[in-house]
């Protein structure tokens, strides 16, 4: 665990205080970014993976990258957020290898670490609260770039602080092992190492030493999916990141990504998110 620390680069992206009076209530999100709520007040539900949470004040919320989930309330409501973006540079994020609860009982000096944290980036606030406002090019860019201009005090008071509020969620985590056989793993981390390049199943069977037909079924036990289907789900993942950039086009993005056929890209992306990526374009307000 203290290696991946070390290789953990943390960016924090927004981080405030959000008074709400039953405005919070947004679908379908899924960011390249995780969250950390802090709940005061007030009454509010969370949908993650399609199970629902009733948000409790003194409570801390986590919701890794990628998660598809929900936001709800109907009347007054508080949390202290924030978003971050692992920079890293590692095949394997520390939410790959670990699967925390999705609540945690907050220590009692929770706040004060919410606090402090707001009060050394005061500039980072969200100025609106619909995903669609801050999950763009504009923002993604912005937030970056304001991170990267704290002063390097700030940035490691910035991480510390980060990192006690997560401890709660990661000493009641499970290792995940993506998966306990060696073999499914060595393929694993080539998959995220190669995600530009065109990969063939003849490919990975050779990086595992078995037959194509031995490492579907492997894939199958340790993943409950296919080397393709898990191929397909990290490429997309990392188009999500691609497009939220802002850089390149869908085409391009898919090209990048070594899709072949534009259509089969559409269609994945389409299975994975539940949209097209014209739309999640459209609805991340990144229409150029």
């Amino acid at each position: 665990m203290i290696e991946q620390l070390d290789t953990f680069s943390p960016v924090l992206l927004n981080a405030g205080l959000a008074i709400h009076n039953g405005d919070w209530n947004y679908t379908n999100i899924s960011n390249p970014f995780f969250r950390l709520y802090l709940v005061l007040e007030g009454e509010a539900s969370l949908t993650v993976k399609g199970k629902s949470y009733s948000l409790l004040p003194g409570h801390l919320y986590l919701i890794p990258p990628y998660t598809l989930h929900d936001d709800g309330c109907s009347g007054p409501f508080s949390l202290y957020y924030m978003h971050v973006y692992d920079n890293s540079k590692q095949a394997l994020s520390l939410f790959d290898q670990y699967e925390c609860p999705v609540s945690v009982p907050a220590e009692p000096f929770a706040i004060e670490l919410f606090k402090r944290l707001l009060t050394i980036n005061n500039d980072m606030a969200l100025q609106q609260y619909d995903p669609k406002s801050y999950t763009n090019e504009a923002s993604f860019r912005s937030s970056l770039i304001r991170s990267d201009q704290k002063s390097i005090g700030t940035q490691l008071e910035t991480k510390g602080i980060l990192l006690q509020l997560m401890a709660p969620f990661f000493g009641r985590a499970r290792t995940v092992a993506i998966c306990d056989d060696t073999r499914v793993l060595r393929a694993v981390q080539y998959i995220r190492e190669h995600l530009y390049s065109k990969i063939s199943l003849n490919d990975l069977a050779e990086q595992c030493n078995v037959s194509k037909d031995h490492l579907i079924r492997l894939f199958r036990i340790e993943l409950n999916c296919t080397p393709v289907v898990y191929i397909n789900k990290k490429k997309i993942e990392r188009a999500q990141l691609m497009l939220l950039q802002g850089n390149k086009t869908i085409k391009e993005v898919a090209y990048a990504l070594a899709f072949d056929n534009i259509s089969y890209f559409n269609k994945q992306f389409k299975r994975i998110l539940g949209k097209t990526p014209t739309l999640y374009i459209k609805e991340s307000s990144l229409i150029r």
